[in-house]
């Protein structure tokens, strides 16, 4: 099954557009990635409705925390914070069948039952999330698009930016990671002009020293191999504040 980009309607938010290209497929699944999609994945996975949605209400017990991760390509961070954080609840959005497939295995093969999963553009469940319901948000590794026309399809924008603003709780973190230096200054330039986010290292170059626990992802494991040896690992707090109506 060959990879492929295929564009989706719009979605708005006070009058800005916004372009979501997901690949959705990839290599055929396996017979038992088709069991799970077919068994474990409806179980798990967060379907939108009209109204507000509630993200502890997603969980068998109502966890602690509720933190998200946008596009966790084969799931290995998540599935780790999962289990470091058992009373944490971690919602995962991916859209390619192959990450999906993968996180899908290590819930099954260790039982964590505190991941759900959405399979959609990130940006439609922030819209459905309610205010201050997120204790942590992370965008690891995400598609830089470095093509100047394709920027619009990076998914850092003011858009995305407001809806995480709304939904985080002040003092939380939103940690993003990338190994391409543009998307790095591209994310820092937006975070600048979102006065509820700080941007504060305690020093210089910290950025490109891993988060407390850190354990490399395949995505940086092949830019290693690709001859991209250094990474921004960015961390910005949610203060106090209104967010933009």
């Amino acid at each position: 099954m060959k990879t492929t980009d295929k564009p989706h309607h719009p979605l708005t938010l006070a009058g800005e557009p916004r372009a979501f290209f997901g690949r959705r497929s990839g290599k055929r699944l396996h017979k038992g990635q088709d069991r799970l999609f077919k068994e474990l994945l409806p179980e798990i996975e967060i379907t939108l409705g009209d109204t507000s949605l509630d993200p502890a209400a997603l969980f068998p017990t109502a966890p602690a925390k509720i933190v998200i991760e946008i596009g966790y390509g084969g799931g290995e961070h998540l599935s780790l914070e999962a289990r470091r954080h058992p009373d944490t609840g971690f919602i995962g959005c991916e859209v390619f069948c192959g990450g999906i497939a993968k996180l899908l295995q290590q819930i099954d093969e260790e039982g964590l039952d505190n991941i759900r999963l959405f399979t959609d553009d990130a940006l439609k469940l922030l819209q459905k999330l309610p205010d201050t319901c997120l204790d942590g948000a992370y965008l690891l590794y995400p598609d830089p698009w470095p093509k100047a026309r394709h920027h619009k399809r990076r998914f850092i924008s003011p858009l995305t930016l407001q809806e995480l603003v709304r939904t985080m709780k002040p003092g939380t973190l939103f940690r993003f990671a990338t190994d391409i230096e543009d998307y790095a200054n591209w994310t820092l330039a937006h975070i600048l002009r979102a006065p509820e986010f700080r941007f504060a290292p305690e020093r210089p170059g910290l950025w490109h020293e891993p988060y407390d626990g850190w354990e490399p992802t395949r995505y940086e494991e092949k830019a290693r191999a690709d001859g991209r040896l250094r990474s921004f690992y960015l961390s910005f707090e949610r203060i106090e504040g209104r967010h933009h109506e």
